[in-house]
């Protein structure tokens, strides 16, 4: 038993190695248990317990009748307890982050929203469209809400580009410092825009109101991360 345990720890070891050196590229398909078995010299029942392994790692998915497919490894990683800008979190791994927005409006804010943000229904909020990308590949699509009354007097649309925490504190003269957050998975065909939105349909949504050090409301944000390209972790202690 000790014998099989220790070949089945080799195997998985060797094909973890694989993986991080680029052998077998994200969403290919690995070689049949068979082909498996006679490149290690185990027998298949090893290798099928390698292969669980590596599949609660994440590292791979097996779809019964199909194969063994490789699975695509977030780009980005963060701590949830932190309360950073995502383009902050994205150059923290190394990575250039970029914004594109679709859309920039000033409208009355909707019932829903209202409630969500405490405010009244007559308020006017800036509505915000983008997607967040890192070096150049989409990692979420956000809807961000700002109440039009922290604008400054001269403030025009298009000068929200890029991090809207850099916009607050350069513009506004405000920095969140606290936010409510809930994260919930989404399964949806409708998150998102552009030419690649159709081929995502699960998403991590970080559903957020920020405020700065005073409980003023700053920003409401729905943002839908796809799913495998940006994790949160959370540091629990007693």
């Amino acid at each position: 038993m000790a014998r099989t345990g220790t070949l089945v720890s080799q195997v998985s070891e060797n094909l973890r190695s694989a993986l991080a050196a680029g052998q077998y590229a994200a969403g290919s398909k690995l070689p049949p248990e068979s082909e498996l078995s006679s490149s290690f010299g185990v027998s298949r029942p090893t290798v099928r317990a390698a292969l669980r392994e590596l599949e609660t790692l994440g590292l791979v998915k097996t779809e019964h009748g199909v194969g063994t497919f490789v699975v695509e490894q977030p780009a980005v990683r963060t701590g949830l307890e932190r309360l950073d800008s995502i383009t902050e979190s994205i150059r923290a791994t190394g990575r250039e982050p970029g914004m594109v927005y679709a859309s920039r409006l000033i409208r009355p804010v909707l019932p829903e929203e209202a409630a969500k943000m405490e405010v009244t229904g007559d308020t006017e909020v800036l509505e915000l469209r983008r997607t967040i990308l890192a070096d150049g590949e989409v990692l979420a699509y956000s809807y961000d809400l700002m109440p039009v009354r922290l604008l400054p007097k001269d403030f025009r649309l298009d000068e929200v580009d890029g991090s809207i925490f850099g916009f607050l504190r350069e513009r506004v003269g405000r920095q969140p410092a606290t936010a409510v957050a809930e994260v919930h998975a989404v399964a949806s065909n409708h998150v998102g825009w552009g030419n690649e939105a159709a081929t995502h349909n699960l998403f991590l949504l970080l559903n957020q109101i920020h405020h700065d050090a005073t409980g003023e409301l700053l920003l409401y944000s729905r943002t839908y991360f796809i799913e495998g390209r940006y994790t949160f972790s959370l540091v629990r202690g007693v």
